[in-house]
């Protein structure tokens, strides 16, 4: 039996040939109803979520929410108690099918991606395709692609943590897989490193038109890298969309809690507006809400010292530099504290009131 290093997983080349049965047409993955219990405790419950084709989804959640779990059941790593699994329009798991992770043709970079270390990396992507005339040929091109041609002959402890990464990848992505799994890609590299990567993985991804899904916890990463973002808490997915559709208009107070920080106002709202403290406000979500709601306000969608517009006093009691804006909090005439980011030029001294309104729509949820 073939084994695998663990961290980098590269499904043989006989799950990249085409199936004749798969959608030119559909989306890369699609999961419905996913559910699946570990000792009695429900690790994922109904989650549904669809990857477009040459596309990036980022599966984004807290810590112990069932991410890595909907990946690895994609992969054929765990079978779902329930629900379907399509990828490229073939159902492998449901309705009686439970396809082997061998011939789903799915590429896996786990968050250790240990390479065999007395391989060179050329030797490292090569290991995941099977023999043939094209076979050094494919090597050579993926090299290219993540722009590794010169270091090809180099052993991975001679790597950096970001060409480590690359040639994870590079291995995933050697036998064509129709998408590719990816499990906290970047959470072995530091601060700095992790954004150039990041940068660096996306060009990668797109240039080769691939499918990708990875989870992370990172809000900052999923909306850097993904095209699309799922939101899971609780063990499902709560909403999908891309990173500014779930951050403008989150489906929940849930997730709008767990997308940044935010205060609440207490509100009414009517025919797509909210009247509440800070004045008449446009709510950005659909449907169109009326009655009592929670008003959620961002730190950048507060304005002070508006040049025009409505607005209402607030006493300033915090006011902290940090380095490229100012955080400020305010109190409202209520008592409710309020926070604000701003820019460096404008000025405000604890202790002064000053005039502040809202710059944006604002997410509203029934009370």
């Amino acid at each position: 039996m073939r084994t695998y290093p663990r961290g980098v997983f590269t499904l043989p080349t006989r799950a990249a040939e085409a199936d004749s049965t798969a959608d030119p047409h559909g989306p890369a993955v699609r999961c419905v109803g996913l559910s699946k219990h570990f000792n009695g405790s429900s690790a994922v419950a109904d989650a549904s979520i669809e990857l477009p084709r040459s596309s990036i989804l980022a599966l984004l959640g807290p810590s112990g929410v069932g991410k890595t779990t909907v990946l690895r059941m994609i992969a054929g790593f765990e079978a779902p108690d329930a629900g379907v699994i399509e990828v490229e329009g073939r159902v492998v798991v449901g309705s009686g099918v439970s396809t082997p992770p061998e011939r789903r043709r799915v590429g896996m970079v786990f968050q250790d991606y240990a390479l065999f270390p007395h391989m060179s990396v050329r030797d490292n992507i090569r290991f995941g395709l099977s023999s043939g005339t094209s076979r050094n040929d494919r090597v050579e091109e993926v090299l290219a692609m993540v722009g590794l041609s010169f270091e090809a002959g180099k052993m991975p402890h001679e790597l950096s943590g970001g060409q480590q990464q690359r040639v994870a990848l590079a291995r995933a992505l050697a036998p064509k897989p129709a998408v590719i799994l990816m499990d906290e890609p970047f959470s072995n590299l530091d601060a700095a490193l992790r954004d150039m990567v990041r940068t660096e993985v996306k060009q990668i991804l797109h240039d080769a038109q691939a499918s990708a899904i990875f989870v992370t916890h990172d809000q900052d990463e999923a909306f850097g890298l993904a095209d699309t973002v799922a939101i899971m808490l609780d063990s499902t997915v709560v909403q999908s969309g891309t990173p500014e559709e779930v951050y403008v208009k989150p489906a929940t107070l849930g997730v709008a809690r767990f997308l940044g920080e935010m205060d609440v106002l207490a509100g009414v709202a009517k025919d797509g507006w909210v009247t509440c403290e800070l004045g008449r406000l446009q709510i950005a979500e659909e449907p169109v809400l009326n009655g009592p709601v929670n008003v959620a306000i961002r730190p950048e969608s507060l304005r002070l010292h508006p040049d025009s517009g409505p607005s209402v006093t607030a006493e300033v009691v915090n006011a902290q530099f940090r380095g490229i804006y100012k955080r400020v909090k305010v109190r409202l005439r209520s008592g409710i504290t309020l926070t604000a980011v701003m820019g460096l030029h404008i000025p405000v001294v604890v202790g002064e009131h000053v005039e502040v309104a809202v710059n944006s729509t604002v997410a509203a949820f029934p009370a």
